[in-house]
């Protein structure tokens, strides 16, 4: 299994990969549209940086990031949006692989932390953080507003 930045020609593969996320999140198992996903990732001014696993052809999962600034005083942090791992690709180390390529790209890019949030009805998603060492933090509040 390898981790490797997505390219242009992954898009429909990425778009398969929202409609999954949509589904487990409760909604419908739409794909993302494949040109919104190329003006978006693969842009002159892309909106982030995904990752995706991979066992040879087969993609197991993607993780989403964009750099936020400022992090503390000065600092640049990596922010971890996604983490999705294709149902029969669980539980077999490819999340643990993502956060390690994360924290490698963090180091590279001068980050002095990663950060994300998860969803408190994700039990196995919180059980993973913690098993890392990572601790919630608990001040802010997430706020959303539609445009």
């Amino acid at each position: 299994m390898e981790i490797s930045p997505a390219t242009e020609a992954d898009a429909e593969a990425i778009s398969e990969i929202l409609g999954e996320i949509e589904e487990y999140y409760g909604g419908q198992p739409t794909p993302g549209d494949a040109a919104q996903i190329r003006a978006a990732l693969f842009s002159d001014r892309p909106a982030a940086t995904v990752l995706l696993a991979r066992d040879g052809d087969e993609v197991l999962g993607l993780a989403s990031y964009s750099f936020l600034w400022p992090a503390a005083g000065a600092d640049t942090s990596l922010y971890l949006k996604e983490l999705y791992v294709r149902e029969g690709a669980r539980r077999h180390g490819v999340a643990r692989k993502f956060m390690s390529a994360l924290k490698e790209a963090a180091a590279t890019a001068g980050c002095t932390r990663i950060e994300w949030t998860a969803d408190k009805d994700n039990p196995p998603a919180l059980a993973f953080y913690e098993a890392l060492g990572a601790e919630p933090r608990g001040g802010k509040v997430f706020y959303r507003a539609q445009l």
